[in-house]
């Protein structure tokens, strides 16, 4: 009976420390986001500071739209800078359980945020689209447009937390 007992347990405490992160999908949607996500007692939790765009064209003005993209480019090289910080880290994009975007208001979009621009890069990394292969591990997600941000061209900030077992 005792070895039943200690049997047990050990079984109880070997199926709770098994949890798996849960992505909680949105109810009757199939928009490339988590509705919520829930953590297991034993992951690892890693916060990812705002990362920024790169420079794509050397020769533009440092403080203009011209050295850094429009928001589709910015996204997409932001979502790159994260992709390496994660994979030095032994972590991928599938890792991420949470994710928030800054937008600054595109000049040539009036003013308004390209959440459109930010979603066709966006999807190149979460969703059944993402491109070379989908990636179903969907993170919770914010997006919000600020008035700005530290540097004149830059229109997009993103910053993720990834967990692990």
């Amino acid at each position: 009976m005792k070895q039943t007992a200690i049997a047990l347990t050990f079984l109880l405490s070997a199926a709770a420390n098994a949890q798996d992160i849960v992505r909680h999908k949105i109810p009757g949607s199939d928009f490339p986001i988590a509705q919520a996500v829930t953590l297991p007692p034993n992951a690892t939790i890693h916060f990812i500071s705002g990362q920024v765009p790169p420079v794509v064209d050397k020769a533009a003005n440092p403080d203009s739209l011209a050295a850094y993209g429009d928001t589709r480019m910015q996204t997409m090289g932001v979502l790159k800078r994260i992709d390496d910080i994660l994979k030095s880290m032994n972590l991928t994009m599938a890792d991420v359980v949470k994710m928030q975007v800054f937008l600054v208001g595109d000049p040539g979009k009036g003013g308004r945020a390209d959440v459109k621009g930010f979603m066709a890069a966006y999807t190149q990394f979460f969703g059944a689209s993402a491109q070379p292969n989908p990636q179903p591990n969907l993170p919770a997600r914010a997006v919000m447009q600020v008035a700005g941000l530290n540097s004149p061209g830059w229109l997009v900030e993103i910053e993720v937390v990834a967990a692990k077992k």
